[in-house]
């Protein structure tokens, strides 16, 4: 059974489904980790704020960095990088980096990941998204897809790829971790 060229196509699985509508638009929080770029939606941020110190815990998962006070809450980091299997290594500085404070209300706790730099908001259409390399393995991944925009470099016309990741997917197993 095939969509017709006017419905949306429902891809993904379970709450990270995304309805492709080549008229619809999303909105993402653009950052960085080691040299790839990468998304997540902007309803799952809560704010962004500096790399502070983070106070270590023993017997958590390895890609937990640790917790700090975030204005009198305790607020549990999550190194992205690690948790992903990223081993470039950035040409920042910890203390350089960010942390994008998630929504509770899809996390059901604090929670913040530490990425290397936050890049920028931005607004994509739904036709600059391909759904389909996501699906590349039959495993379940967090990649809910990737985006596709297009830049000048050395006036010559470039796609740079943005990797489009479902952050509630990712770290579903954290319940278990604190």
């Amino acid at each position: 059974m095939s969509a017709k060229a006017s419905e949306p196509v429902v891809l993904g699985r379970g709450p990270a489904a995304i309805h492709a509508d080549p008229g619809s638009s999303i909105q993402v929080v653009e950052f960085v980790l080691g040299n790839e770029h990468f998304a997540i939606d902007l309803f799952d941020v809560k704010e962004v704020v500096e790399y502070t110190t983070i106070t270590k815990l023993p017997n958590v998962a390895p890609y937990v960095r640790g917790i700090i006070d975030l204005r009198g809450e305790i607020t549990m980091i999550v190194d992205l990088k690690h948790r992903l299997n990223i081993t470039d290594a950035s040409t920042k500085s910890l203390e350089a980096s960010r942390i994008i404070v998630l929504d509770d209300k899809i996390t059901k706790s604090k929670i913040g990941i530490l990425v290397d730099d936050v890049t920028s908001v931005s607004t994509f259409e739904g036709n600059q998204v391909d759904y389909t390399s996501a699906s590349i393995s039959h495993e379940d991944t967090a990649i809910i897809g990737i985006i596709k925009r297009k830049t000048k470099v050395k006036d010559k016309e470039v796609n740079e790829l943005i990797i489009w990741i479902d952050i509630k997917k990712l770290l579903e197993d954290l319940d278990t971790t604190l």
